[in-house]
C-alpha cells in the first residue's frame, strides 16, 4: 500500500550529540501537530491526560497518558494540544543507526534493532511499562550528552525485552509523493480534523482539494487504502470513545455530538471499529478507573 507523504520535518540534535531531546509542558505546550514524518526513530512519553494517536494508517485514543516509538518516515500528527490534559510530552528523535552501524551489528544489540524495525509500523507501549519507562526517559532531559546517550540505550534495551506492547499497523506505510500531493493531503486531514462534527460532503472536501468527486474518491482510496466516508468515521469514533469515558453524556447525546445522526448506525460504526458497543466500552472504562 501506498501513502502519499506529508510534511517532511527536519531534525537537527543540539551541538556535541546524536539525539534530540525535548520536553513540552503545560506552560510551554507543542505547538506543532501537523501531519508530518521525518527520517529520525521517535520515542514519545505523554505523561497524563487523553488523546489520539493518527500514526500512518492508524486512528485510535489513549487515556492517562501513552508510550509510543515511531519508526523512521512513519507519517503521524502531534499527539498533545491544549485539550489533552496532559503534564507534559517528551520527545526523544534520533536517526536509526544513531549508536553507530558497527555497534548495531553486535549480537548483543540484535534485540534492539529488531524493535527499531518493528517500529516502521508504531508501536505502543502499555501496562506498568508506559510509566516506569516514562519516568526514565524524563530523567534524560537534564543529562549531559553521554549519560543520555547510554541512558537512552537502556531504555531501548528494556523495551526490546518486555511483552506488554501492540502494533499499530498491519504493513509499513510507505512515502512517496511531490510538493503538491503533500500540500492536499495537508489539507484534507486538517480539514476533517476541524469539521468531523458535522456532515462533510463529498462536494465540500472535493472542493476544498480543488478536484471533482470522482477524481477526488479516486485520489482519497489511493493515498489512504479507505473511502472518506470510512475515515470521517474513524475521526468521529475517537472522539466518541474521548466522550464515553471522560463524561456523563448520555450515548444518544455523545452519538449527535460526534457527527452521527442515528443512533443504531453509530453503534454499529462503533462496534466495528473498537470491537464493543458503545455502553460496553463504558462501563469496561469505569471498572478500569475503579
Amino acid at each position: 500500500m501506498q501513502f502519499y507523504k506529508p510534511t517532511l520535518e527536519q531534525i537537527e540534535p543540539t551541538f556535541g550529540s546524536s539525539v534530540l531531546i525535548k520536553k513540552f509542558e503545560q506552560s510551554k505546550p507543542n505547538k506543532e501537530p501537523f501531519w508530518h514524518f521525518h527520517p529520525e526513530i521517535e520515542l514519545v512519553f505523554v505523561k497524563g491526560g487523553n488523546g489520539k494517536r493518527h500514526i500512518g494508517n492508524h486512528i485510535s485514543y489513549y487515556q492517562d497518558g501513552d508510550l509510543m516509538l515511531i519508526g523512521s518516515n512513519l507519517p503521524h500528527y502531534g499527539f498533545t494540544d491544549r485539550l489533552t490534559g496532559n503534564e507534559s510530552e517528551t520527545i526523544i528523535q534520533m536517526k536509526e543507526d544513531f549508536p553507530g552501524s558497527v555497534f548495531l551489528n553486535l549480537p548483543e544489540i540484535q534485540p534492539i534493532k529488531q524493535l527499531i524495525e518493528n517500529a516502521k509500523l508504531g508501536i505502543v507501549f502499555t501496562g506498568d511499562t508506559k510509566k516506569r519507562i516514562g519516568n526514565k526517559i524524563e530523567e534524560l532531559v537534564d543529562k549531559p550528552p553521554f549519560d543520555r546517550l547510554v541512558g537512552l540505550i537502556q531504555i531501548l534495551k528494556e523495551l526490546s525485552e518486555i511483552k506488554d506492547y501492540y502494533l499499530l499497523n498491519s504493513e509499513a506505510v510507505s512515502i512517496e509523493a511531490k510538493a503538491v500531493d503533500q500540500q492536499r493531503v495537508n489539507l484534507i486531514y486538517d480539514y476533517v480534523r476541524d469539521n468531523f462534527k458535522r456532515n462533510i460532503s463529498l462536494e465540500e472536501i472535493s472542493a476544498e482539494a480543488a478536484m471533482t468527486v470522482p477524481a477526488f474518491c479516486r485520489y482519497f482510496k489511493r493515498i489512504s487504502n479507505k473511502t472518506f466516508t470510512h475515515f470521517v468515521n474513524e475521526h468521529r469514533i475517537v472522539h466518541a470513545s474521548k466522550l464515553l469515558s471522560e463524561g456523563n453524556l448520555n450515548i444518544t447525546d455523545i452519538c449527535y455530538a460526534c457527527g452521527f445522526n442515528n443512533i443504531s448506525h453509530f453503534n454499529r460504526q462503533f462496534k466495528e471499529v473498537t470491537g464493543k458497543s458503545p455502553s460496553d466500552y463504558r462501563k469496561e472504562i469505569r471498572r478500569v478507573v475503579r
